[in-house]
């Protein structure tokens, strides 16, 4: 017979030994420790192509010309310390996983890609099978992605990104809203939806809330439109709050913004990022880089870091917010 002391040691020793699920993200080259994550931008391009879901295809564009073009905006990324950016450019819209594989093995950047379709641009991206197909359709082909690789690549989206008009949400929009939070619920990838206004931003966030889906696995994009009050609820609920349009002409917005952010205590729900780039097909050589990834080191951090910006501020929204938000739990666990 087990005295009580020696029964609540054994059970303490059997605790000790119950491993932990290790959290990882899904980058272009592979899993990788959330905790290696780094400094991450967390809304960026390299490629988008604007010419529609009936004509887009990876002919537009010649892959060794695109890695010209934009590594070395990747390797001074790296210089300044930046360690990890989310691609954001959606399925329809340019997406080519084994560009960013190649850009990030050549520049060191770990680079994430996405799954899912962009319905935002009154649905000038979306395919024509996502118009008559199931939401759990749409999430079968989602969630392939994640198991198989993307278009018979091994490459794994390591986010899901979709995108609504401002507005009430149409049906179609819905639909891809229920899709995304039904592929979250099999795969554990974080929803990313290009939304803007706040009022499509609380549908959708009602919409996963009733599809089991915790608030703390959505990132209304593009939140920087709207205002400390909205922002609030969002915090609330768990869900994050992404400002990312930053640019040489809003830089003082945003210095405005991130301070009552912290003076409301949302830093730990804010992400940060530019939604910069890129290489344009339609243009001869890609175009002009007109969005510059780097004005949060050259010039927000300067101007914050003078009116009390700590260390402390910059690492939770530039590296601990973005591990939290993107992580997954390793393979075997949920």
């Amino acid at each position: 017979m087990y005295s009580r002391r020696s029964f609540l040691q054994s059970s303490l020793a059997g605790l000790l030994f119950v491993r932990k699920p290790k959290r990882i993200i899904q980058t272009v080259t592979g899993p990788l420790s959330a905790s290696a994550m780094g400094l991450t931008l967390i809304h960026e391009h390299v490629l988008v192509d604007f010419i529609g879901a009936d004509r887009i295809s990876q002919d537009r564009w010649n892959r060794s010309e695109v890695v010209a073009k934009m590594l070395p905006h990747l390797t001074e990324l790296k210089q300044m310390g930046c360690q990890t950016i989310l691609d954001c450019t959606p399925s329809y819209l340019g997406k080519d996983p084994l560009l960013l594989k190649q850009l990030s093995q050549q520049s060191g950047v770990r680079i994430l890609t996405n799954t899912g379709y962009y319905g935002a641009s009154d649905n000038k991206f979306i395919p024509a099978h996502a118009r008559t197909e199931t939401a759990d359709q749409l999430a079968e082909r989602w969630v392939a992605d994640f198991e198989k690789g993307i278009d018979g690549t091994d490459i794994r989206p390591g986010f899901i990104k979709i995108g609504v008009n401002p507005g009430s949400l149409s049906e179609l929009h819905r639909k891809l809203v229920i899709a995304a939070a039904r592929t979250h619920k099999r795969t554990g990838l974080t929803i990313c939806s290009h939304t803007g206004p706040y009022i499509p931003a609380f549908e959708e966030l009602a919409i996963l809330k009733k599809e089991g889906v915790r608030p703390e696995a959505f990132v209304w994009v593009h939140a920087q439109g709207s205002n400390t009050v909205h922002y609030a609820r969002f915090v609330r609920e768990g869900a994050w709050v992404s400002l990312d349009g930053l640019d040489d002409s809003n830089v003082d917005k945003y210095a405005e913004t991130l301070l009552l952010m912290k003076e409301n205590r949302f830093l730990h729900r804010t992400l940060l990022s530019h939604d910069a780039g890129w290489y344009d097909p339609a243009k001869p050589d890609g175009g002009s880089i007109d969005r510059d990834y780097t004005v949060l080191f050259k010039r927000l951090m300067p101007i914050l870091n003078k009116q009390g910006f700590t260390k402390n501020d910059w690492k939770q929204i530039l590296v601990d917010n973005p591990a939290e938000a993107f992580s997954l739990s390793e393979p075997g666990f949920k």
